[in-house]
């Protein structure tokens, strides 16, 4: 009788393990390319935005599998160049897990610190997942409960206190680490995150699931949000809010954008980046890393960035640069569906709850800490604050295996080639390919133009679009039309091509982007 009641136990057990399924792609680790060995190598300015897909000796990785070592590299850089470290795990994690609220103590080399989080529980009786709300402001916390996610709120300010000098940072992280740690206090928030992590995952999960854990916050907390999913991949959901320069807007795009807070304001006004970053505030050009490959730090994981196109000083031209550069990396691994962009919204207001973020935010949360429906997977880009990648890089987006990862090479490859291939058109023709990222509802598309073996003056594409797709926004083009055949014409200055020479425009279209064939006519 008694093997009986055990037996039963544990097939509910069993069955309760079943019915919640772990959030897809959350790994069960701070950092799986701990063990990946790292190579600094020599850094060269480029003014255009690094390739996520080459490694630091010069090689391409080749396979999914590839990205576990290659993420790693993009970290160390991250770490090295923009944030600072992110110390591991301390020696001792401590703490308490209640329906109310959390408590974290750490020590770390004769040194302690603590601090704690409330808890605010959705209807239900869990265990719960939770979405940790950096600040307190600016994120939709009815929406997040409505989903069935509890609210986590840290005061990151306890970690990683504002208002100090570089020399004299405070709070629980530099009470470990030391008050003139080179360490920006994006980054101890961001471990802050982590430590509380770590003590869910002690509790047994009673109350809080430590395997479904998202992240957000909005404005400086946007830029926590934005670091503290990139450097702890338990994290299953990262949800930045218009988070302005040194969250996601690409470095090298913010001192260019009118009105857009500069580098080296960001750097000054906190210490929100690391001491290192202030040798790059004027020429990010010199950096070896750039926000695009922040965002592959998150991917394959979920990731809804949110962005206010209103206000200048938010750079949310650059940051929905970044947002499609990243979508590469996204597409690259066979989870385009993971990333989200929304930057079309009504209300200029600052961190204001919006009612266009709510379904796909509760959606995102459905997916990807519940592991129920479908991920949002939309990119809506204000066309007052739309960006263009093309201009951006000089790399192409290659088609990775799904096999075991590759070595580097002995000796250096040949550089990749910078567009797809062309077909040779006719003289004095023109010919034109295209590369799409593809959402729920919408896509992205890239169309390379290609002069002949004369010059051309002018050019013209026509793309016929499949049955319900519509243009909504184009860049580097004038459209005739927005659905069925679509004319796309140069603008002024990107119509005189050289022989050979080439330019690229993009657009951005509801429906399906399957089956595009541009034809090019030159003038």
């Amino acid at each position: 009788m008694i093997l009986k009641r055990v037996l039963l136990v544990v097939a509910v057990l069993g069955l309760i393990f079943v019915a919640v399924p772990r959030p897809a792609h959350a790994a069960p680790v701070e950092d799986e390319g701990a063990d990946c060995p790292i190579s600094q190598g020599t850094v060269t300015a480029n003014a255009k935005l690094p390739d996520p897909f080459t490694r630091i000796d010069g090689s391409r990785i080749t396979s999914r599998s590839d990205w576990r070592c290659r993420r790693a590299e993009i970290k160390d850089q991250a770490e090295r160049y923009v944030y600072g470290e992110k110390p591991a795990k301390p020696s001792s994690v401590t703490g308490t897990v209640s329906r109310t609220n959390i408590t974290v103590n750490v020590s770390e080399n004769g040194r302690s610190a603590s601090f704690s989080a409330g808890v605010d529980l959705p209807s239900g009786t869990g265990p719960f997942p939770a979405v940790v709300v950096l600040g307190g402001f600016g994120a939709d916390t009815a929406a997040i409960k409505a989903a069935g996610a509890a609210v986590i709120s840290y005061d990151p300010l306890a970690v990683g206190r504002e208002g100090t000098p570089r020399n004299n940072k405070q709070g629980a992280f530099y009470t470990l680490y030391g008050a003139s740690s080179s360490t920006g206090i994006l980054l101890a928030w961001a471990w802050g995150v982590s430590r509380i992590i770590d003590v869910l995952e002690q509790s047994g999960g009673s109350v809080l699931r430590a395997d479904a854990t998202g992240v957000t916050g909005c404005s400086r907390y946007g830029k926590g949000a934005f670091v503290t999913g990139a450097f702890d991949q338990r994290i299953a959901l990262t949800m930045p809010i218009e988070s302005g320069t040194g969250g996601a807007p690409i470095f090298r795009g913010v001192n260019g954008e009118s009105g857009a807070q500069p580098l080296s304001s960001a750097y000054g006004e906190q210490p929100w980046l690391g001491d290192a970053f202030g040798s790059y505030t004027g020429n990010p050009a010199a950096l070896p890393i750039d926000t695009h490959e922040v965002i592959g730090m998150i991917a394959p994981r979920g990731l809804f960035i949110m962005d206010n196109p209103h206000i200048d000083w938010l750079a949310a031209r650059s940051s929905s640069v970044a947002a499609l550069g990243g979508a590469e990396i996204y597409r690259a691994l066979g989870a385009s569906d993971a990333i989200s962009y929304w930057s079309d919204v009504s209300d200029g207001t600052h961190c204001a709850t919006r009612s266009e973020w709510r379904a796909p935010l509760q959606q995102s949360i459905q997916r990807f800490l519940r592991g129920t429906g479908s991920a949002p997977a939309v990119f809506r880009i204000s066309s007052q604050a739309a960006g263009n990648l093309a201009e951006w890089r000089t790399w192409q987006t290659p088609t990775l295996t799904a096999g075991t990862a590759s070595p580097p090479p002995a000796t250096p490859p040949v550089s990749p080639s910078v567009s797809p291939p062309v077909s040779p058109p006719a003289p004095g023709g023109c010919a034109a390919t295209v590369s799409t990222n593809q959402w729920n509802g919408g896509f992205v598309a890239t169309v390379r133009v290609t002069a002949g073996t004369a010059a051309v003056s002018g050019w013209t594409v026509s793309v016929t679009l499949p049955s319900g797709a519509a243009v909504t926004s184009t860049w580097n083009a004038s459209a005739a039309g927005s659905s069925g055949t679509v004319g796309f014409t140069n603008v002024a200055w990107n119509g005189a091509l050289s022989a050979g020479g080439a330019t690229e425009f993009g657009f951005q279209s509801t429906g399906s982007g399957s089956g595009l064939a541009p034809v090019c006519a030159a003038r």
